[in-house]
């Protein structure tokens, strides 16, 4: 099992930043994948971007390319999702996910079974 924690959520100005972060803890000793995902209201699901922690992996959304960038600290088992240039269309819920083998291709929700809680991000124009 593994748990997931995000957090760093929030509202800013369009053209602003964020940052997100994911706390895995749990059965984190083997190799892990994660991603992040967001969800607006009406909408599905999708893939954010994409992170192999061995050997670190990342793959993103053409929709974030060049904005978004993902890091990790393994030492923390943590995540972090950097967010700039933050567009309106960027408004969603982010949810971290996890897995503990590679299966489905890694924008598919279907293939996670480790889920957090979600944290809302919110810009305005």
């Amino acid at each position: 099992q593994v748990q997931l924690v995000e957090s760093g959520g929030g509202s800013v100005q369009a053209g602003g930043s964020l940052r997100l972060s994911c706390a895995a803890s749990g059965d984190t000793a083997s190799r892990i994948y994660m991603a992040w995902f967001r969800q607006a209201p009406g909408k599905e699901r999708e893939g954010v971007a994409y992170i192999d922690t061995r050997p670190g992996f990342t793959n993103y959304a053409d929709s974030v390319k060049g904005r978004f960038t993902l890091s990790q600290d393994s030492a923390k088992n943590t995540v972090y999702l950097e967010m700039n240039s933050l567009k309106p269309e960027d408004t969603a819920m982010y949810y971290c996910a996890a897995r503990k083998t590679y299966g489905t291709p890694w924008s598919v929700p279907g293939g996670y079974p480790y889920w957090g809680q979600g944290t809302q991000v919110t810009v305005s124009s």
